[in-house]
């Protein structure tokens, strides 16, 4: 099954231009380089969905920890090796 997972930006780490960015995501404590090509508009503190490396849109808070919960309750945030969504 292929998943977007939700994590918040805690650095922008490269900013070559307005296109290639990109970003150290924080997902449940583990801490991942993420492509922002497709959410230009993204800041440090916005939560993002990631999906291979590469964040496919925002969400809110909100949306960020009900989907972590789905994950969690589906078992997927255990296969994926990530902490709780407190931590995101």
């Amino acid at each position: 099954m292929c998943l977007a997972i939700p994590g918040k930006i805690i650095e922008i780490t490269a900013q070559l231009d307005d296109v290639f960015r990109t970003a150290k995501v924080s997902f449940g404590g583990i801490q991942k380089e993420i492509n922002l090509c497709m959410v230009p508009d993204a800041q440090i503190g916005d939560y993002v969905l990631v999906h291979v490396g590469v964040a496919i849109g925002k969400v809110d808070e909100e949306e960020a920890i009900k989907v972590f919960n789905y994950l969690k309750d589906m078992g997927e945030v255990e296969e994926l090796g990530i902490g709780t969504p407190l931590n995101l």
